[in-house]
């Protein structure tokens, strides 16, 4: 899973639009704003509808918009 997209963002807690890479499922879900959750939690997130687990990091390191402060 990758995050397509950030609804909403307070501090460091998000609800994003999350995108499968294998079958382009989309999923509405959770998440905090820090390395930990971009670089193990997502790649790491089994897709409700094809089962597959993987994909890319999505480091809010090489995304500088989406850290807050």
């Amino acid at each position: 899973m990758k995050i397509k997209e950030i609804i909403f963002q307070n501090r460091r807690d998000f609800k994003a639009m999350y995108i499968c890479e294998h079958c382009g499922n989309e999923e509405e879900g959770r998440g905090y704003d820090d390395d930990y959750f971009h670089n193990n939690v997502i790649p790491n997130m089994k897709c409700k509808k094809c089962g597959e687990i993987g994909g890319e990091i999505t480091s809010c390191a090489t995304n500088p918009d989406w850290m807050q402060y």
